[in-house]
């Protein structure tokens, strides 16, 4: 099937704005987010077959800290429903002739619908629909033909769309109504930390257990998942330099040398998560 759903898109799709993700992953490839896993499963069947007395689930709204699993989410997402994936790219979206562009995201909306069911991921979609009043109205245009095909869609397509800030995205596209729920994907804590060291270090053919977790949590605090992935695999780098095996000491000290975003950018960090307090719901 995956094959043959490939094959599919390359017949639709080969001037279309979207690409089709070949690698999905399941939630046990991701550290955390148990409530958006336990969300999505539960609508799972319904989303494969529609029930008359029930709305099929719409989409999600990802917002969050970089390098926390946003993009990593929308895969897991399509690996938990057993779908293809599709991704838009906003960036190829804008022609300089007028009425190309809305056309465009037309065409790549009703690519998605053919390919039905799947799950459509719209990365950073705050790039995309944001307005701006000095481009002659097409952000306004481009807006009007998202909303107008999100309230009137009828296939089974879910939306899933990450933004790392939401403040610069219309009220008209984060209303109930447009997402079932707008999750924040927060900094992972000591427990995911481990979790996330445990995936990462089997991932690269490392035993855990000749690993001290119990020194590595701690000293990862603020760090984002793919910044405990990059400390791996940087430590992973200099122990073949030394010709040896990866040990707790190389990973330690890569650790402690990174600066991660939440120190870097730490004011910003914080904004972020205060404003997400009371307005989202967690992943975790």
């Amino acid at each position: 099937m995956p094959e043959l759903m490939r094959a599919k898109y390359q017949l639709l799709g080969r001037e279309s704005l979207l690409s089709f993700e070949n690698e999905t992953v399941q939630f046990g490839q991701v550290g955390g987010m148990k409530r958006l896993r336990h969300w999505l499963t539960l609508r799972k069947d319904f989303f494969l077959d529609p029930n008359p007395t029930l709305d099929p689930p719409r989409g999600v709204l990802l917002i969050g800290i970089q390098g926390c699993g946003k993009s990593l989410a929308a895969k897991a997402a399509a690996g938990i429903f057993g779908v293809p994936l599709l991704r838009l790219d906003f960036g190829m979206l804008y022609n300089k002739y007028y009425g190309e562009t809305e056309r465009n995201l037309r065409n790549a909306l009703e690519t998605a619908e053919v390919m039905s069911p799947c799950v459509l991921w719209i990365d950073e979609i705050e790039k995309g629909l944001s307005v701006d009043n000095d481009d002659d109205g097409l952000s306004r245009r481009v807006l009007g033909t998202m909303l107008t095909w999100l309230s009137e869609k009828r296939k089974s397509v879910f939306i899933v769309a990450t933004a790392n800030d939401i403040t610069s995205l219309p009220p008209e596209m984060v209303r109930k109504g447009r997402f079932d729920e707008i999750f924040f994907v927060d900094l992972p804590s000591p427990e995911n930390r481990r979790e996330i060291l445990d995936i990462h270090l089997r991932k690269r053919g490392l035993e855990v257990q000749d690993f001290r977790l119990e020194d590595l949590v701690p000293a990862t605090d603020g760090f984002s998942g793919s910044e405990i992935e990059q400390a791996i695999v940087s430590a992973m780098y200099v122990a073949h330099a030394q010709g040896a095996p990866m040990a707790q000491t190389e990973l330690l000290e890569e650790i402690n040398q990174t600066k991660p975003l939440s120190v870097v950018m730490a004011e910003k960090v914080q904004a972020l998560r205060q404003w997400a307090d009371g307005r989202t719901v967690s992943c975790d």
